[in-house]
C-alpha cells in the first residue's frame, strides 16, 4: 500500500525544499562575492599602502616611514604588510632586503602597476609593483615600490564573512521553518473542526455539513454534502420500500399460505383442483405486485446521467400497441396515431415501455363495461415529446385522479390493481425531465405522458 505522509509535512516540505535550494544558490553566490570582494579590497589596501611607502620615500629620502604609513603596513586588512624601495640601479632603498619569489620583470620604460602572486618565505603571498619617476637625495629616475601580505590573511577573511552569512542563512532559514510549521498547524485547526464534523455523521444522522469551511475545501464538502445526500436518500428509499413491501405483501402472502393449507386439506380430487386453480391466481397476483413494486423501486435510479440510450419513439409505440392488439384483439380496438417523421428519444428505453404499458394496461383495467376503444398518440416539439393515451372508457372524476396518482391509491374498493401503475408513469416522467397529467374525458380518460427529447 502506497504510504501518504501528512498534510502538513507535505506542505512544509514543498515550502522548506526550495527555500534550501535557494539558500544553497545563495550561499554559493555570497561566497563568490566574498572573494571577489575580498580580493577587491586587499588589493586596494596594497595599493594604498605602496603608495605611503613610496610618498615617504620620496620626503624623507628612505630615512624613515611616517607615523600613518607605518600604521598602515602593521595592520591592513587584518595583517601585515611587507615592503620594499629599488633605486633605479637596483639598490635597495628602504624595506625588506628578501622580495617574494616570482615578482614579474618590467622593462626600462614600463611604469604600469601589476599586481602578481608569488611566494615568500614559503607562503603565498599577494603583492603590488608600482614604478614611479622621482627624486631622491639628488638621485633621480624610476623609483619601484613593492608591497606583499600574506594570502592566508585573505583567506581568514573570506572564511569569517562566510561563517558570519551561513550563520545568518540558517537563523532565517530555521525561523522560517518553524514559522511555517506551526502556521500550517494554525491554518489546517478548520480542517480539525471538518473532521469533527465529519465523526458526528453516522447512519442514523446524515445531515449536510453546515459550519463554515475554507474556500479550498469548500468543493471537498459540497461533494461530501451531496454524497451525504444521496445515501440518505437511498437509506429512505430502502426503508420506504421495505416498508411498502411488507404492508402491500402481507395479505396476498397470508392468502396464498391459506389456500395452499386449503389444498393440503382438500376432501376430494375435485376439491383440491379447484383450490390449486384459487392458488395458482392468488400466486400470479402477489408476483405481479411483486414486481410493480420492484419496478417502482427500479424508477429511483433513473437519472440524466444513467439514460442515456437513444432510440426511435415511433418504434417502440408501434411494438406497445401491436402486443396489446393481439391481447385483446376481440374485446377493445387499440389505435396508434403516429407522424410519419420518425422521433428520437434519449432516456430508458424499458421505464419508458413500462410506463406507456401501464398506461394502456390502467385503461383496460378501468374503463368500465362502455370501454371499446383506447387511442396512442404522438406528439413532439423542439424539446418535449408527448405520449397520449385516450380512452372513451368511465373515466375518472378530478378527486378520484388524485387518488389515482398517490402510491397505492385505489379508486375502487373492488379494484384488483396493485395502487402502483400510475405512480409509476408519473415517476419516469420526472426522471426524464417531464410530467404526467391526467384529464377527465367526455366520455373517459386522457392520460398525457411528457418527457424531454
Amino acid at each position: 500500500m502506497k504510504r501518504i505522509y501528512s498534510l502538513r509535512l507535505r506542505l512544509t516540505l514543498i515550502i522548506l525544499v526550495p527555500l534550501l535550494f535557494v539558500a544553497g544558490a545563495t550561499g554559493l553566490w555570497q561566497l563568490n562575492n566574498a572573494r571577489v570582494t575580498a580580493g577587491d579590497v586587499f588589493d586596494r589596501s596594497l595599493q594604498s599602502a605602496a603608495l605611503a611607502v613610496t610618498n615617504d620615500v620620496a620626503l624623507s629620502g628612505g630615512d624613515a616611514l611616517a607615523p600613518n604609513t607605518r600604521k598602515i603596513l602593521s595592520d591592513t586588512s587584518g595583517g601585515p604588510v611587507f615592503y620594499h624601495v629599488y633605486a633605479p640601479d637596483g639598490v635597495i632603498v628602504a624595506g625588506y632586503a628578501t622580495p617574494p619569489v616570482g615578482i614579474p620583470l618590467a622593462g626600462d620604460g614600463d611604469l604600469n602597476p601589476v599586481y602578481f602572486n608569488a611566494e615568500y618565505l614559503g607562503r603565498d603571498v599577494r603583492g603590488f609593483r608600482m614604478r614611479t619617476r622621482m627624486q631622491v637625495d639628488g638621485f633621480s629616475g624610476i623609483f619601484t615600490t613593492t608591497v606583499w601580505q600574506d594570502v592566508a590573511i585573505r583567506e581568514t577573511f573570506v572564511e569569517d564573512l562566510m561563517l558570519r552569512s551561513l550563520i545568518t542563512i540558517s537563523s532565517i532559514i530555521t525561523s522560517l521553518a518553524l514559522i511555517v510549521w506551526f502556521g500550517i498547524r494554525i491554518g489546517l485547526h478548520p480542517l480539525n473542526d471538518l473532521q469533527q464534523a465529519i465523526d458526528l455523521r453516522s447512519g442514523a444522522v446524515l445531515k449536510p455539513i453546515q459550519r463554515p469551511v475554507p474556500v479550498e475545501v469548500e468543493g471537498i464538502v459540497r461533494t461530501l454534502n451531496r454524497l451525504l445526500g444521496q445515501v440518505s436518500e437511498a437509506m429512505a428509499t430502502q426503508s420506504e420500500f421495505i416498508s411498502n413491501a411488507a404492508h402491500q405483501l402481507r395479505n396476498p402472502i397470508a392468502g396464498v399460505l391459506a389456500l395452499a393449507e386449503s389444498v393440503r386439506s382438500a376432501p376430494s380430487d375435485a376439491d383440491m383442483r379447484e383450490r390449486a386453480d384459487d392458488l395458482v391466481d392468488a400466486a400470479k397476483e402477489t408476483s405481479h405486485l411483486a414486481q410493480k413494486l420492484l419496478t417502482y423501486e427500479r424508477t429511483k435510479s433513473i437519472s440524466p446521467t444513467s439514460a442515456k440510450e437513444n432510440f426511435s419513439i415511433n418504434d417502440l409505440l408501434v411494438g406497445i400497441v401491436d402486443s396489446f392488439r393481439r391481447k385483446n384483439a376481440d374485446t377493445v380496438a387499440v389505435d396508434l396515431r403516429i407522424p410519419e417523421e420518425d422521433i428520437s428519444v434519449t432516456g430508458d428505453r424499458t421505464m419508458i415501455r413500462e410506463a406507456v404499458s401501464n398506461l394502456i394496461d390502467n385503461a383496460l383495467k378501468h374503463g368500465g363495461s362502455q370501454l371499446s376503444e383506447i387511442t396512442v398518440s404522438l406528439e413532439a416539439v423542439s424539446a418535449t415529446t408527448t405520449i397520449v393515451v385516450q380512452d372513451n372508457g368511465k373515466g375518472l372524476t378530478d378527486a378520484q385522479i388524485q387518488t389515482a396518482l398517490q402510491r397505492f391509491g385505489q379508486v375502487s374498493e373492488r379494484s384488483d390493481g396493485s395502487g402502483l401503475g400510475l405512480p409509476i408513469v408519473e415517476r419516469v416522467a420526472e426522471r426524464h425531465g417531464g410530467g404526467l397529467k391526467l384529464h377527465a374525458g367526455q366520455p373517459g380518460l386522457e392520460a398525457r405522458f411528457t418527457i424531454a427529447r
